[in-house]
């Protein structure tokens, strides 16, 4: 085994994880990152109204898999809705508190934030959002020069990026699964991250959309050009999607 390997292993056995905050009654980290007070809300259609039919599990994983070429066909404000809620919903906040959401996370953390790269989203100008998944409505986050360009560049300079309706890019908030799970929780993070990924890739099959899931990026360009700092957030998984094309 690498030795990187074997020591980040055992470094997260339990065995050799510190104690917990949560344990030393640390107050829990808020459910999601706070917006500027100044930055306005766009909502997005509830999933209550929708109104976009599903397909049955079993085709959508037969007929999942891997593209990286679209057309130039737009999605619907309703379709990146649906496939907000299909990922990262929030189906109800507890007592607790903690966020009951559409896609399973260790001990119900939740502690990832989506950034969407929009390049083709109608009624939406192209850019840099946030989904404030606690009231299913985005945030515009305002950047400087080409972020299409950047973003791109920073995942190694990927077309299906560039081409893509929509990137989704997942962003680890540490502190929020590692108040729990302290060092053992980086291993829960990236599982999350496939859990989320895998629900993106069967709900786009509902609306003839497809997906390319992309982990292989430039951590520290990318982290800098979405101003995280890599350490306490940092984008752990991305993913572009796109209208199939007609062949």
């Amino acid at each position: 085994m690498n030795p990187i390997v074997r020591e980040f292993m055992k470094a997260t056995h339990p065995d050799h994880c510190s104690t917990a905050p949560q344990d030393e009654g640390v107050q829990q980290p808020s459910l999601e990152l706070p917006f500027e007070a100044a930055a306005p809300l766009l909502p997005l259609p509830t999933p209550g109204e929708l109104g976009i039919q599903g397909i049955d599990l079993r085709t959508a994983v037969e007929r999942r898999r891997t593209l990286r070429r679209y057309s130039d066909q737009p999605l619907s404000m309703a379709e990146l809705s649906y496939l907000l809620w299909m990922t990262q919903g929030v189906k109800e906040i507890t007592h607790r508190p903690v966020t009951l959401r559409t896609v399973p996370s260790a001990g119900a953390r939740h502690a990832f934030e989506t950034f969407l790269l929009v390049n083709a989203v109608t009624g939406l100008d192209a850019g840099l959002y946030r989904f404030a998944a606690s009231q299913h409505a985005l945030v515009h986050i305002h950047t400087q020069g080409d972020i299409r360009q950047k973003i791109t560049h920073a995942c190694w300079d990927q077309q299906q990026v560039l081409h893509s309706a929509v990137t989704f890019i997942w962003v680890a908030v540490t502190e929020r699964m590692t108040w729990r799970y302290v060092e053992r929780g980086y291993r829960y993070l990236h599982l999350d991250a496939g859990h989320v990924c895998q629900n993106l890739y069967l709900a786009a099959e509902a609306v003839e959309c497809g997906v390319c899931a992309i982990a292989a990026y430039d951590d520290d360009l990318l982290n800098q050009t979405l101003d995280l700092d890599g350490e306490n957030l940092f984008a752990i998984y991305l993913a572009s999607v796109g209208r199939r094309l007609v062949e």
